[in-house]
């Protein structure tokens, strides 16, 4: 599983883990990225979306008929 959101768009970020002699080595900030199912019923269907926990958060907020519509704005499918 990728480690990207389809609604936020959230993909990881890169930098340094500097150990105690001040080494620097590169690392990989991944976001909390989660497998969620929803029911959309405007399509009579579940869909299975990859959403960061942020997104979640908005999906909850706004509605999994708002979120489809940003992600298939987004380019997304769903």
């Amino acid at each position: 599983m990728s480690a990207h959101c389809q609604l936020t768009g959230a993909k990881p970020g890169f930098g340094n883990t500097i150990s105690h002699s001040h080494r620097r080595t590169s690392r990989r900030f991944d976001p909390n990225v989660q497998r969620k199912r929803y029911w959309l019923p405007s399509e009579g269907r579940r869909v299975r979306l990859t959403l960061s926990a942020k997104a979640i958060k908005t999906v909850d907020a706004i509605g999994i008929e708002a979120a489809v519509v940003r992600i298939r704005a987004r380019g997304g499918k769903v």
